[in-house]
């Protein structure tokens, strides 16, 4: 068996990824999957706290976030592609299976890949972002629709990037309210803003109307863990609670009470514990 090596980076689909690799080599491999307006860097003190307990981290840099992975276009950022990124990340690292959590966009991301590649998930932890469907449902069925009202602005070609350029006090007071502290917020300014990932980041948003209906109804089968905050502003309990019919198999909900929606930072080590309760369920399945 080949002697595993460290990943720094991957190439898929004419694009090369940045990656954060640490931990030992040889511990059971966790993926992690960040959101917007963050980059890998969100993931930090969680990997940490996995590492020390034995994990391998495997956080990338998404597509649009990466430097040398950020094509035009909405198109270049349907579900299908992004779950095709981590596939190859997996591939790239010779890590398959791996135990894979993901926060808001990122956790779409992870729903979306553990639904079509379960051979390549142990275990699932989403934070924050409900399984699609679930969304859907809760956008019809709580105040869900009024929580995701700002989707709207970004779904617009080049003017939400000439605003929060032109403006980023706008983006700071916004990211303030949700519960981002200061040096969070200057990390968006530095990695998001300066570092060029803001379109990249919100062709995110413009491919969400690009999905295929049949992930509406898509079930996973890995042992699962939804995490919700009840401070988050952008996700409603309704769609947390919904989640779980989205999964065949064993799942559990946590609700993390008086955490914002950044909970990979606000509360790391949580988090970084129910990683890996999630991934020994995954463990004690025959």
């Amino acid at each position: 068996m080949p002697t595993a090596s460290r990943v720094g980076s991957f190439d898929h689909d004419g694009l090369t990824f940045d990656v954060r690799d640490t931990g030992p080599l040889d511990g059971e491999p966790v993926v992690l999957l960040h959101g917007f307006p963050q980059t890998g860097t969100s993931w930090s003190e969680v990997a940490a706290l996995l590492n020390e307990r034995g994990f391998r981290t495997l956080v990338p840099d998404q597509r649009g976030y990466s430097r040398r992975a950020r094509p035009r276009g909405r198109f270049a950022y349907r579900s299908s592609r992004l779950v095709a990124d981590t596939a190859a990340l997996i591939a790239a690292a010779g890590a398959g299976p791996v135990h894979l959590a993901g926060h808001d966009w990122g956790a779409n991301a992870a729903w979306s890949t553990t639904a079509r590649h379960p051979e390549l998930v142990r275990s699932l932890t989403t934070v924050s972002v409900p399984h699609s469907g679930a969304f859907l449902r809760a956008m019809l069925t709580s105040d869900q629709l009024v929580r995701s009202s700002y989707m709207l602005f970004f779904q617009l070609p080049w003017l939400p990037e000439f605003v929060l350029r032109r403006r980023p006090r706008l983006l700071d007071r916004a990211l303030a309210a949700t519960g981002m502290t200061p040096a969070q917020i200057a990390g968006v300014h530095r990695e998001i803003l300066l570092g060029g990932a803001l379109t990249g980041g919100l062709n995110w948003y413009r491919a969400m109307l690009l999905l295929n209906p049949s992930s509406l109804r898509a079930r996973v089968t890995a042992p699962t863990t939804h995490v919700w905050s009840d401070g988050d502003q952008a996700l409603s309990r309704r769609s947390a609670e919904l989640a779980g019919e989205y999964v065949e198999g064993d799942y559990r909900l946590e609700i993390l009470p008086g955490v914002s929606h950044w909970v990979p930072e606000e509360a790391a080590a949580v988090l970084a514990g129910i990683i890996e309760r999630t991934a020994g369920l995954a463990a004690s399945q025959p």
